[in-house]
């Protein structure tokens, strides 16, 4: 009873298992033959209620998480959703039938137990077994409770083994849905209604995002998964609904980080009659709400941050925010784009890429201000160029009625005045056509039909967008945004599809790719080294001639080269090449690298790898972004194709450990 030897190999604790199960079948008691198990109160309940259910009959059920034998007598540990409970069990006292189970049971199967509550000579409160049946064998182990779900790819990957071993994962997920209960609990007290828009779409519109794409057989046509449902919300407005918000996953075709995730779910909210100023309202009211209602304070904890949600937000527009941090007022030179590249060379920024006043504004914003802004924060009046479906500013035309919402660093939320003006918003989406044939891949695409709806009038109306994960990710203190989704999007580990596209094992390895006798590597490891096990082609293959010039040893002596855990690593925005690697060096700082390597590996491969760096370059500017340091990667060509390995060491080696 209960295995869970230590030393002994995944695959035979697995056979061992599967031989109990035969065990128990021959015998006439298949464990997945039942079909329903009826307990009649939780674990939690017998803890909180014992003075009024000691000595009490209970049934529960739940999965066994410890086991300790003391010979005649045995302690089970169960937990089912509510509570950890002690099962105390002699076999002497049980009714016929239970011992089958009872001699086959195993750490991690499904349990149903009827017995007596009572307290053990510790004054531990426990149920007396009188009846035990087992409900389901897990035919896997389990990994150990501290060391087996440090993987923290592992645990995005497979999350009902995060949720088993770690059990304190589960309070994420039920904040996060009371925080969305409370999000419709709010619109519906105050006259929203809740609608469904289409998911497929002709034209990706109501954001400026890459979107996917996908194929409908039947029509034979093209469609796109949703990245807003803003212009079909607005369509309603103009059909006379007046207040109406839909909350559910969008998606989007972009980089992947701490802050990012394909499909995301968000709120979006529209009322007629109303302006961004009311939606300020909201947001704020909505948020105060959900932190005193659901979170139970005003003042939270994230990472080594202090959030202060009482008082009012602090509420700020763009131009001042800018001219705060970098001592640039904008304001001094509206429009006036030649002026606004000028002054920003001063902060070291390359804003090549920008090609209006109102690019350069964002631009500085996003890359000075953004991560400042710790404390819940309005940011308002944005450049019209960054809000095509925002109504413009009646004093000042560069300037469009759209705010958005900061926490911790984050933007949480993003509101307009909508724009109801059939011809500007025309206007706006042929220039956004035009930033589209220039190669921006986010830029709008002009669909007729929403214009034509805005041509039979849709009253002033304001809109709200929230990001929903991002929301739950600061009021439960998760600094990734796959902490607050249960089965975040991960790329597959294996490369092996059979035709129904479900992944397989590699079974005819050849040769030059496998050795008998060499030692098992485990893939789902992150530190673990990406290997590469096709070989080169030896026929084409050109390597870069060695140097003539020698170097003396002295100045090779000065080149600090450094092993470096990679903590974190995103793809830079609008670049197709640049990945930003967060590195632990060893000093307890983190260093920043980017490296041009995205066509190689996706961001995500590479977190938790070990790999070399030399420190001490000098700090070089690439997108904005200071890179401190380069990343060391071994390049060899095959015929015209360039081949490239970011060279990754021995996870056991320490960050900092230094290169002789």
């Amino acid at each position: 009873m209960g295995s869970e030897k230590t030393g002994v190999s995944p695959s035979s604790e697995s056979s061992y298992r599967r031989k109990k199960l035969e065990n128990m079948k021959k015998a006439g008691s298949d464990p997945f033959s039942f079909t329903a198990y009826f307990s009649d109160i939780c674990l939690k309940k017998v803890k909180d209620c014992f003075e009024k259910l000691e000595g009490t009959t209970v049934s529960v059920a739940g999965r066994v998480v410890g086991y300790r034998n003391m010979g005649k007598v045995a302690f089970l540990d169960l937990r089912d959703s509510s509570e950890k409970l002690q099962i105390y069990v002699k076999g002497e006292d049980l009714a016929t039938g239970s011992s089958i189970f009872l001699n086959n049971v195993d750490i991690g199967d499904i349990v149903g137990i009827e017995g007596f509550v009572f307290k053990t000579r510790r004054g531990e409160i426990s149920i007396h077994a009188k009846s035990f049946v087992l409900l389901a064998k897990a035919l896997l182990p389990l990994p150990e409770k501290y060391h087996g779900l440090k993987d923290v790819d592992l645990r995005y990957r497979q999350r009902y083994i995060d949720l088993i071993v770690n059990p304190g994962i589960k309070d994420t997920f039920l904040k996060r849905t009371r925080i969305i209960s409370y999000i419709r609990k709010f619109l519906d007290e105050r006259g929203f209604l809740e609608v469904e828009t289409p998911v497929l779409n002709t034209i990706p519109g109501g954001a400026a995002a890459k979107p996917f794409l996908t194929h409908h057989n039947a029509l034979n046509m093209d469609l796109y998964l949703r990245i807003a449902p803003e212009l079909y919300l607005k369509r309603l407005i103009v059909g006379g609904f007046e207040k109406v918000y839909e909350l559910g996953r969008v998606f989007r075709n972009e980089g992947m980080s701490t802050k990012h995730n394909p499909e995301f779910t968000s709120v979006e909210i529209y009322e007629a009659y109303s302006n961004y100023t009311k939606m300020m309202r909201y947001t704020e009211d909505l948020i105060k709400g959900l932190v005193t209602d659901v979170i139970g304070k005003s003042v939270l904890e994230y990472g080594d941050l202090r959030l202060d949600f009482s008082g009012s937000f602090k509420k700020v527009s763009m131009i001042h925010a800018v001219r705060e941090i970098t001592g640039i007022d904008f304001g001094d030179f509206s429009g006036d784009c030649v002026e606004a590249k000028r002054r920003v060379k001063e902060l070291g920024l390359d804003v090549s890429g920008s090609s209006t006043w109102g690019d350069v504004l964002n631009f500085v914003f996003e890359e000075t201000v953004e991560k400042t802004l710790i404390q819940p924060t309005f940011v308002y009046d944005y450049p019209v160029e960054v809000s095509p479906l925002t109504k413009r500013k009646s004093d000042n035309p560069q300037l469009a009625e759209r705010f958005e919402f900061f926490v911790a660093g984050k933007e949480i939320a993003n509101a307009y005045s909508e724009l109801n003006d059939p011809d500007d918003q025309r206007e706006r989406f042929v220039h956004q056509m035009e930033l589209r044939e220039k190669g921006d891949e986010e830029a709008n695409i002009i669909d007729e039909d929403f214009l034509t709806a805005l041509s039979y009038g849709m009253p002033p109306t304001g809109g709200l967008g929230i990001g929903v994960d991002r929301l739950v990710m600061v009021l439960t203190n998760s600094q990734s945004i796959r902490d607050v989704i249960l089965f975040p999007t991960m790329k597959p580990l294996k490369t092996n599809m059979n035709e129904n596209g479900v992944l397989v094992e590699d079974t005819d390895k050849s040769e030059e790719t496998s050795s008998e006798g060499a030692p098992l590597i485990d893939t789902n490891d992150p530190s673990i080294p990406i290997f590469d096990a096709k070989k080169p082609d030896f026929n084409s293959l050109v390597i870069e001639p060695l140097f003539e010039d020698l170097v003396d040893f002295e100045t090779f002596s000065k080149s600090d080269f450094r092993a470096v855990k990679i903590k974190n690593c995103v793809a830079v925005p609008k670049s197709k090449k640049l990945l930003k690697f967060t590195l632990d060096d060893g000093t307890g700082t983190d260093r920043t690298i980017l490296s041009g390597i995205r066509t190689y590996y996706e961001p995500e491969q590479l977190i938790g790898k070990t790999c070399i760096a030399i420190v001490n370059l000098p700090p070089r500017k690439m997108m904005g972004i200071d890179s401190c340091g380069m990343l060391i990667s071994a390049v060899h060509n095959e015929g015209e194709e360039e081949k490239l390995h970011l060279l990754m060491v021995d996870p056991s080696i320490p960050a900092g450990a230094k290169l002789y």
